[in-house]
């Protein structure tokens, strides 16, 4: 990105690397808030124009430009929180949080690659995992914004409340209903290392088209949603229960016989990708409660996909 000089005149900016340098501090600030890499770009985008619209005394009196820049990408995203209702209504079929590939994939998309912008990488924890994204949708945008800065982020309850326009006793009770909400959520732990290994299970079975394997992986209260954002077919509602997943799964499989469905990290934990003729068309995040598996959130929307989607010649 392009970023005028500090004077107007060719002189350089003291500032700029500092400035520039907490581009990947608001990517994985904004992502968390909104859900989506492209929303989470557009938010730093605006947030830089908004600096350098500034006068060059105007940023000089700035005490503490790291601040001040994620209090601006808090609020456009706040704003876009604010929206989300309306734009969610427009949205044909789910809305799932867009899902992030392990960070030796980015970009290329191949195993072991690098990105060129180092800071366009979201930094994987337990707060990107898509089950976690996804109690932040129920949300409400006060609630998101306040527990996302102060208990992933750190921020103080008085930094907080200047970006959300509340009382710093107001954040702290919007921060106890938001770990309310994420308590109520939370499936019981289990290990990494069963964790991929039901999610490989379920690979295999699916790609045996072997049913009653399937449903005996799946808990019999899971749901499974598929996000295709109108552009690919996908379900427009959830499914539900054991059978009915395992037999929408097998219907996938037998429109695609030429899918190939290879063991990914999606948001930091494991999960499947398929290609179609090497082309990632669906990517497949879950939640695994004991030793079933929960929830299956499938993302078909190729806008969704671009970074599982972009090789090394692009």
């Amino acid at each position: 990105m392009t970023t005028p000089s500090d004077s107007g005149h060719g002189r350089f900016d003291p500032t700029l690397n500092a400035i520039v340098s907490e581009r990947r501090q608001l990517i994985n600030v904004a992502y968390r808030l909104l859900g989506s890499l492209a929303d989470a770009e557009d938010v730093v985008q605006e947030t830089y124009l908004r600096w350098y619209a500034m006068s060059p005394q105007q940023r000089e009196a700035i005490e503490s430009p790291r601040a001040w820049l994620t209090k601006v990408a808090s609020r456009v995203c706040l704003d876009l929180l604010g929206s989300a209702p309306a734009r969610r209504e427009r949205y044909v079929g789910e809305w799932v949080p867009e899902p992030l590939p392990d960070r030796t994939e980015w970009i290329t998309g191949q195993p072991g690659g690098t990105t060129a912008d180092p800071a366009d990488r979201v930094t994987l924890d337990e707060s990107v995992n898509m089950a976690f994204l996804v109690v932040l949708e129920s949300m409400t945008p006060a609630e998101r914004v306040t527990f996302v800065l102060h208990d992933v982020f750190r921020y103080s309850f008085a930094e907080v409340a200047e970006i959300v326009g509340r009382t710093p006793a107001a954040c702290r009770q919007l921060a106890s209903s938001a770990r309310r909400r994420i308590r109520a959520s939370q499936a019981p732990t289990t290990p990494a290392a069963q964790r991929s290994r039901i999610v490989s299970d379920f690979k295999q079975a699916w790609q045996a088209k072997d049913i009653d394997a399937l449903v005996g992986l799946l808990d019999p209260d899971a749901t499974a949603i598929g996000d295709g954002g109108g552009l690919v077919d996908a379900g427009l509602h959830p499914i539900a229960g054991s059978e009915q997943i395992a037999r929408y799964a097998l219907a996938i499989a037998g429109k695609a016989p030429g899918l190939t469905v290879l063991e990914r990290t999606v948001n930091g934990q494991p999960g499947l990708v398929a290609q179609q003729d090497g082309v990632t068309v669906v990517v497949m995040a879950f939640e695994v409660a004991g030793d079933r598996i929960k929830h299956i959130w499938a993302v078909r929307n190729p806008e969704k996909l671009r970074s599982w989607r972009m090789g090394p010649q692009q």
